[in-house]
């Protein structure tokens, strides 16, 4: 099923504007042709929401997986069905692709629907794939909502790499509960946790106990 050439062909007309043959990948049968077909079509301006929507639902998760990545900057795509995907890759990027998409509606005053931010907050505490709750707590920083803060703030004592991103989370928000974890954090046995303090509060802001 697998045919290099078709993957050339594919990713070719990605730059030369051809239509026809993305289209052709993308109802094919093979899974890979079907990834670069979209990626082709995402290149020449000719994906559509419906598009997105349909690999979402694909049966093969590299292809969910893409479709995921590419929602990220359709906020009209609903998510909601990639964050609760039973593969973990697919959850992965769709809470990254959340946290995209709430830039977006920022511009046009739009704000993240109630069901993902519940979504991300369970992902974010509860996901057993440390890189699905880095990417839902990476969101909730995105996102700034208050109701997020506590799942932030539990993910600072999570795996360094949990933690590390949990931190720069941490931005939107402040109050006592925010300075205590970053205090915390600026302690970390994990230098690029410390780091990612230094990195988010110049010293003339940090924690004035350290």
């Amino acid at each position: 099923m697998s045919n290099p050439v078709v993957w050339r062909d594919l990713a070719i007309a990605g730059h030369e504007g051809d239509k026809a043959t993305a289209r052709q990948g993308v109802a094919g049968p093979d899974p890979v042709a079907r990834q670069i077909a979209l990626g082709a079509l995402e290149r020449m301006g000719a994906l559509t929401d419906g598009d997105v929507d349909v690999a979402l639902g694909d049966i093969d998760p590299a292809v969910r997986r893409r479709a995921a990545m590419l929602a990220a900057k359709r906020p009209a795509t609903d998510l909601m069905p990639a964050l609760y995907d039973t593969d973990a890759t697919v959850v992965e990027a769709a809470a990254w692709a959340a946290g995209e998409q709430v830039q977006i509606r920022e511009i046009s005053g739009e704000t993240v629907g109630e069901p993902v931010l519940e979504r991300l907050i369970a992902l974010a505490g509860t996901a057993p794939d440390p890189q699905v709750r880095e990417a839902a707590v990476a969101s909730l920083g995105s996102i700034g909502d208050p109701r997020g803060l506590p799942a932030i703030l539990a993910a600072c004592k999570d795996k360094p790499a949990v933690k590390r991103r949990a931190v720069l989370a941490l931005a939107p928000f402040e109050g006592p509960e925010v300075e205590a974890a970053l205090a915390e954090a600026l302690t970390d046995r994990d230098w690029q946790v410390r780091q990612a303090v230094e990195d988010l509060l110049p010293s003339a802001e940090r924690p004035h106990d350290l």
